[in-house]
């Protein structure tokens, strides 16, 4: 069946009725999001033209390897993403999951974003399956680590219990996701009636699964990006718009629908 596409917003109030029939029915949904979604509140990307993995090396940034042989430098590059999510808030897009979730009997958060942004917004039931920027674990021994950290004096912070070096938590390039995320995230998409991919290209493996195992099992996948991914084939309706104009609208659909 081939994907129903819309690219104006005004055109989400009148859906077609098989999807506007399902979204009436649905009883458990997922949302699945990706750095499109952070990218309208001012969150820089890592994919496409202008992403920042155009600018560095994940290698040297986003990888043990790296982190081992400059511990410094990754520091130094993680706290500055932090400083920068610092002066950004939720958009749009991340407010309409929140009132998203009072709607579904089940409704799971699935992201593979590491900004906590859903977690601000106030989304309560959240699956981070790359980890997230706001904590820091050891490397060696794996204790959490809640002192502030201080590169002032050029020294890399280290576990107090083992003198292991500190990293921050969330998944580099070559490792497992934490453990029970991808898995609560399989069931929930095994079992979800409809799922809303948003803002994510499709690209990262083995996340990229959650919405092809949602529409194998019978969802009703519905994509939400401005331009064409690799989800867009597995999608039964795509809202070719930006996750903070599309989302706002197709909640207030949904609050009909639902009441009807």
């Amino acid at each position: 069946m081939e994907a129903f596409v819309i690219s104006d917003v005004e055109a989400i109030a009148d859906l077609p009725a098989f999807v506007q029939q399902r979204f009436r029915e649905a009883e458990s949904a997922v949302a699945f999001t990706g750095a499109g979604i952070s990218a309208e509140s001012g969150v820089p990307t890592f994919r496409g033209k202008e992403g920042l993995w155009t600018k560095f090396r994940p290698e040297e940034l986003a990888s043990v390897e790296g982190f081992l042989a400059n511990p410094e430098l990754v520091w130094e590059w993680y706290q500055h993403r932090r400083k920068v999510l610092s002066e950004v808030q939720p958009n749009p897009a991340h407010y309409a999951l929140v009132e998203m979730e009072a709607l579904f009997a089940d409704f799971l958060v699935v992201t593979q974003n590491v900004d906590r942004l859903h977690h601000r917004a106030g989304s309560r039931n959240v699956v981070e399956l790359h980890g997230n920027l706001e904590e820091n674990y050891c490397f060696q021994c794996k204790a959490p680590y809640t002192e502030e950290i201080d590169l002032s004096s050029r020294q890399v912070p280290r576990c107090p219990r083992c003198g292991g070096l500190i990293r921050p938590a969330v998944v580099w390039f070559g490792e497992m996701l934490p453990e029970g995320a991808f898995a609560t995230a399989e069931a929930a998409a095994r079992q979800a009636d409809v799922l809303f991919s948003i803002g994510t290209s499709g690209e990262v493996f083995p996340a990229a699964q959650i919405p092809m195992l949602a529409r194998t099992h019978g969802a009703l996948v519905v994509e939400v990006n401005p331009e064409p991914s690799l989800i867009s084939e597995y999608a039964h309706l795509i809202l070719r718009l930006p996750a903070a104009k599309a989302m706002p609208a197709l909640v207030e659909l949904l609050k009909t629908i639902r009441k009807s």
